[in-house]
């Protein structure tokens, strides 16, 4: 095993783990190495734009990262799509596919938006939340096991099988979600939509759900 790589990814493992970022002080001290080394890492991967450095010098994620993501996440795309679709025609309202990105933020991954409703909610593909505010973040908590001071919003999720916000994205804007249900090894995802309104939460919560088993079943 090369030692040089293992660092490296290490570094790369440990920026997922702190989204704020890191100075190189500290990751030469998490990796255990000195920090001459740690500066030789840290540029390699900023060469290949896999971290980048602030105004302030702390180290995150880089951009590059999403671009060696990309072959995974668009067969993911390509069996999310239709079903998006079916959804957003069914209600009129917008869909989204959102995945986990670490222990703090879910990304959204694909929005899918009514062509016939008057007014719709829009969405940037590739937005970062916090996992603790929003539907799509509720409801990949929701699919773990209870945590003491847990928000009330997940245990409610976790019964009714979907999780519902309100304006916690964004203001007004309503959240239903759902998991996607997968096994515990695989990358969390949920399915979901946002409205201005939802007259009946257990009928959009129904198709968000809905939505959700039918692209399991296509995941395997």
């Amino acid at each position: 095993m090369s030692k040089t790589l293992h660092n490296g990814l290490q570094v790369l493992e440990l920026l997922v783990t702190h989204p704020q970022g890191m100075s190189l002080t500290e990751i030469a001290e998490a990796v255990g190495v000195h920090r001459t080394v740690a500066h030789r890492l840290v540029r390699t991967l900023e060469a290949h734009q896999l971290c980048r450095r602030d105004k302030f010098k702390r180290i995150s994620l880089g951009t590059g990262l999403v671009r060696l993501a990309e072959p995974v996440e668009q067969d993911l795309r390509t069996l999310a799509r239709p079903i998006l679709e079916e959804l957003t025609d069914a209600t009129q309202a917008t869909a989204h596919l959102v995945v986990r990105e670490n222990e703090s933020q879910v990304r959204m991954l694909m929005i899918v938006e009514p062509h016939q409703a008057r007014m719709h909610v829009s969405f940037r593909p590739g937005q970062m939340d916090p996992i603790d505010r929003g539907s799509a973040g509720l409801a990949i908590l929701a699919a773990l096991p209870p945590t003491t001071g847990e928000r009330e919003e997940v245990t409610r999720a976790r019964e009714r099988g979907f999780a519902v916000s309100h304006g916690e994205i964004s203001h007004g804007i309503v959240g239903i979600s759902a998991v996607v249900p997968r096994s515990g090894t695989e990358m969390p995802i949920s399915i979901g939509l946002s409205l201005f309104e939802a007259p009946d939460e257990d009928k959009l919560g129904a198709e968000v759900v809905e939505a959700a088993t039918r692209l399991a079943a296509q995941l395997g």
